[in-house]
């Protein structure tokens, strides 16, 4: 179980403007921004940060992206002081992907020595079983080191026909743990599908670190960069960090 003193911090990815991107255009159309955009009354990035403030231990929540500080800064203080929870934005200097992101601002991130670092996209809409995926990976504590993981993806069933229009996991069917992903085939693999919801342990920054090293001595073999200048998303590019499926 998690010690009542430990930690917790969650990063919500909230992306930012793309060129070519059509959704991204849709948004401009309303003159608002997609973590802004209202989605059952309240901005889409208000329902996954409603669900953070609900985590025991929780030290403060970040927002990471590439919007422009003042496009969310009216938005970040006013939901801070309405809940009553420290909420930081972190722009990126460029797009980093999601575990480049998370990567990219570990010191920050890892200012209060937390036990368990959340990951979550903000267009993700569901019940957020945040506080059973952190009893449940902390339970898996003991297991994860002894198979070499270190966190917990949120998943769920969905029918063969809708399957190939997310990124779909294979589990093994005992332990659940994370085998193969694979972002939006052409052909159907599982009907297990990623929620963009996970829970890591700290390890998981020597893990991003040591897959961006891999992909940089085998694109590039005589540079060798530590901020990684590649984007790295959590799924495909980790596929060597193993994770457990919460279902």
């Amino acid at each position: 179980m998690q010690n009542s003193e430990e930690k917790v911090v969650p990063v919500i990815m909230v992306g930012g403007p793309t060129k070519g991107d059509s959704i991204q255009a849709y948004f401009i159309q309303y003159s608002t921004l997609k973590p802004l955009f209202p989605l059952a009354g309240q901005p889409t990035v208000h329902h996954p940060i409603s669900a953070c403030k609900r985590i025991p231990n929780l030290a403060q929540i970040f927002l990471i992206g590439f919007y422009e500080e003042r496009e969310l800064a009216l938005y970040v203080s006013s939901i801070s002081n309405e809940l009553k929870v420290p909420i930081r934005y972190l722009k990126e200097d460029k797009p980093h992907g999601s575990a480049g992101g998370l990567y990219y601002f570990r010191d920050v991130i890892m200012e209060d020595a937390p036990s368990h670092i959340f990951l979550l996209n903000c267009d993700v809409c569901c019940t957020f079983p945040l506080r059973d995926m952190l009893v449940i990976d902390s339970l898996l504590a003991v297991e994860h080191k002894r198979y070499g993981g270190m966190g917990t993806v949120l998943v769920i069933k969905v029918s063969a026909e809708s399957a190939n229009q997310f990124g779909e996991l294979v589990a093994d069917p005992i332990t659940n743990e994370l085998l193969h992903y694979i972002e939006k085939p052409e052909t159907f693999v599982s009907d297990l599908i990623n929620c963009g919801v996970y829970v890591f342990t700290p390890d998981i920054f020597t893990a991003i670190q040591d897959v961006s090293a891999h992909r940089e001595d085998r694109e590039h073999p005589s540079r060798s960069d530590q901020n990684l200048p590649i984007p790295l998303h959590l799924e495909p590019d980790l596929k060597g960090i193993k994770l457990r499926e919460y279902t």
